[in-house]
C-alpha cells in the first residue's frame, strides 16, 4: 500500500478500474488473487526526498482484474481462475499455470489406488486388485449417456416407422467378427480403471473394439471394431510396431495415466498447453451442438444434416469423444484442462506411430467417423502426412 500523503494507493486504482466496467471488487480479494499467484503485487515507487514512496499497480495487473472479477464467483478455486484466465490469454505466470493444470489432472480417478503397490506387488498385479475393488464397490462407468441414447433411439424410431431396415445391414457385412462381444457395465469400469492405472501396457487390439463396441448404438454391426480387433492378422509388420507381443501399446506410455498426464503438463510448450485448451473448448462446443441439432431435427419429424453428422460421428473415435463430451453435464476448467492434456498425449502417439510406421494415412483423418471435425488442426498440425 502507499506511504501516508499518496492520494489514491495503487490498490485502490485497481479497484476504481474495476468499477468504471461494472464490477465490485475488494482489497481482500486482490489480497487472495496475488497469494494464489493469478496477479502481480504493486511495486513501490519514490515520491522524492522526505516524501515517502508510493504503490505502483503493474500494467497488467488493470486487465487481470477486471477479468478475474468477471470469472470469479463463490466456490470457484483459484486453479479453475488460473486455467480460465490462460486459456483467455492473459500473462498468468509459467508457474501458477503449470500448477493448475497438475491440480487439474490430479482430480483424475481422485484416490484410485493413491496408496501405490504393496510391499512383493508388481503393477500388474496392483492395477488388477485396485480394480477388482472397484468394480466391486458398485461403481461404474458410464460409456453411453442418456441423452446419446434417447438420439439413437430416436433416429432408429423414425426410420422403422418408414419401413426402413435399421440398423443398416451393410454395417454388419463389414464387420469381420462373428461374434463380437459386449462389454458388461463391470467390464467397462474395469477396462477403464485399469486403462489409468496402467496406460499404454493395458491397450490391446480386442480391448478397443471392446469398448468402440460398447458405445455404438444397439444392435449395430461396427467395422471400425472389426479392423482393431483383427489389426494383428490383417497388417502384422505394422501392427508388431505398435502392439506389443506381451501385451500393450507403444506408442501410448506404460505406467499410471494420471503420471503421465502430470508430466506433459509439467513439460509441454505453454504454447501447446494453450493450442489443446482451445481445442477442447471447440471440440465441447461441437458436441453439444450437434445434440441440440439432431434433438430439433427429430422433434420436427425431418432429421437431415445433423442426423447425417450424429451417425457419422458415432464410429471410431468421433464417437468415443462425442459420448464423453455429451456425458458431462457440469464441464469444469478442471475437466477442460484433463481434456487438453490428453488431447497433447494423443498427438504425441499419433507422431510416434507415424515415426514407427512410414506411411499412415493421415488423411483418414479428414472423415468425421474417424475424427470429430473441430479436432483436425489440433492433430494435423503435428502429423507429416508421409505418402
Amino acid at each position: 500500500m502507499s506511504s501516508t500523503g499518496d492520494p489514491v494507493s495503487a490498490d485502490q486504482q485497481l479497484i476504481d478500474h474495476a468499477q468504471r466496467l461494472g464490477y465490485v471488487v475488494s482489497v481482500k480479494q486482490l489480497a487472495l488473487w496475488r497469494r494464489a499467484g493469478l496477479l502481480p503485487r504493486n511495486t513501490s515507487s519514490s515520491l522524492g526526498r522526505g516524501h515517502g514512496s508510493a504503490s505502483v499497480a503493474d500494467d497488467e495487473a488493470f486487465g487481470l482484474v477486471v477479468a478475474l472479477a468477471r470469472l470469479a464467483r463463490r466456490g470457484v478455486r483459484p486453479f479453475h481462475l488460473a486455467l480460465a484466465l490462460f486459456g483467455e490469454g492473459h500473462p498468468v505466470p509459467e508457474e501458477t499455470v503449470r500448477g493448475a493444470f497438475g491440480k487439474a489432472v490430479q482430480t483424475l480417478g481422485a484416490g484410485l489406488g493413491k496408496e501405490g503397490p504393496e510391499a512383493g506387488e508388481d503393477a500388474e498385479e496392483w492395477a488388477e486388485r485396485v480394480t477388482d475393488e472397484v468394480v466391486a464397490s458398485g461403481q461404474r462407468v458410464r460409456l453411453v449417456p442418456a441423452r446419446a441414447r434417447r438420439i439413437d433411439e430416436g433416429i432408429a424410431r423414425y426410420m422403422r416407422d418408414r419401413g426402413v431396415v435399421w440398423p443398416p445391414v451393410e454395417l454388419e457385412d463389414l464387420d469381420q467378427n462373428p461374434e463380437p462381444s459386449s462389454m458388461s457395465g463391470g467390464e467397462a469400469t474395469a477396462a477403464a480403471v485399469t486403462a489409468v492405472l496402467r496406460g499404454g501396457a493395458a491397450v490391446t487390439p480386442q480391448g478397443i473394439g471392446d469398448v468402440l463396441r460398447s458405445m455404438q448404438p444397439a444392435g449395430w454391426g461396427n467395422p471400425g471394431a472389426s479392423l482393431a480387433e483383427y489389426t494383428v492378422e490383417d497388417v502384422p509388420d505394422a501392427a508388431q510396431e505398435v502392439f506389443l507381443a506381451d501385451g500393450g501399446m507403444s506408442t501410448v506410455p506404460e505406467g499410471d495415466a494420471r503420471d503421465i498426464l502430470l508430466g506433459l503438463a509439467e513439460t509441454a510448450p505453454l504454447d501447446d498447453l494453450r493450442d489443446a485448451w482451445a481445442a477442447s473448448g471447440v471440440t465441447r462446443e461441437w458436441a453439444l451442438d450437434l445434440c441440440s441439432r439432431i434433438e430439433a431435427e427429430l422433434e420436427a419429424g425431418e432429421p437431415g444434416d445433423a442426423a447425417f453428422e450424429w451417425l457419422m460421428s458415432r464410429a471410431l473415435v468421433s464417437g468415443m469423444v462425442l459420448m464423453a463430451e455429451v456425458g458431462d453435464r457440469y464441464w469444469s476448467p478442471a475437466d477442460r484442462a484433463v481434456n487438453a492434456v490428453t488431447l497433447l498425449l494423443m498427438r504425441q502417439s499419433f507422431r510416434d506411430l507415424d515415426e514407427k510406421v512410414p506411411g499412415c494415412q493421415w488423411d483418414l483423418l479428414e472423415s468425421p467417423a474417424v475424427m470429430p471435425p473441430p479436432l483436425l488442426p489440433f492433430f494435423q498440425s503435428r502429423l507429416a502426412h508421409s505418402e
